[in-house]
């Protein structure tokens, strides 16, 4: 016969009683999280057209996404850019950015990039006219080397400081992707 560790029953009969006293059934239905395996972010400008795409099939899994990253950016350049999220765990895969830009006010995707790389602007907003982040415009400095992360945050603070113009600092809300492409600025 088996015996339950008696630290073991009080940990998951807390955690039941947690999870029941959180419902939220008197607000409506709760939007699930969901699975964003691909990023990919398309840069068009200076006669180009650069894909940078993040794909992690196994999620949470043991292997390491797939990060490709089609080309260089030209130096004091407007890139025109736009960002999709999908979820290739579905046939056909399935596109949360339609989800994303539907409840565009609980969404914005933030950009970092080293500023001697370039500047990033909004181009989208949401109904309350804060922005999502969906589309950008991207303006190259000088020639150099970094990271561009890309970060989707859902029910960020869009009134807090700087959050509009795109520091995710003081944003808060959850985190649901996150990817960085490494890039060079010719």
């Amino acid at each position: 016969m088996k015996y339950l560790n008696p630290a073991k029953t009080l940990l998951l009969s807390a955690t039941a009683l947690f999870t029941l006293s959180c419902s939220n059934d008197d607000n409506g239905p709760v939007n699930e999280e969901e699975v964003i395996t691909t990023v990919t972010t398309t840069l068009t400008g200076g006669g180009q057209v650069i894909t940078l795409t993040s794909r992690d099939l196994d999620g949470d899994g043991p292997n390491a996404p797939t990060i490709t990253v089609s080309g260089n950016l030209t130096a004091n350049t407007t890139y025109a850019g736009e960002v999709s999220f999908l979820n290739e765990t579905q046939t056909p895969a399935e596109d949360i950015t339609v989800e994303v830009e539907e409840e565009g006010v609980d969404h914005q995707v933030f950009y970092q990039l080293p500023a001697a790389l370039g500047t990033i602007t909004y181009t989208d907003l949401d109904l309350n006219g804060k922005p999502i982040g969906l589309t950008f415009t991207l303006t190259t400095a000088n020639a150099g080397t970094g990271n561009l992360t890309v970060t989707l945050r859902h029910l960020p603070n869009k009134s807090a400081s700087g959050v509009a113009a795109g520091d995710i600092t003081n944003a808060g809300g959850a985190t649901d992707a996150l990817v960085t492409y490494p890039v060079t600025v010719n």
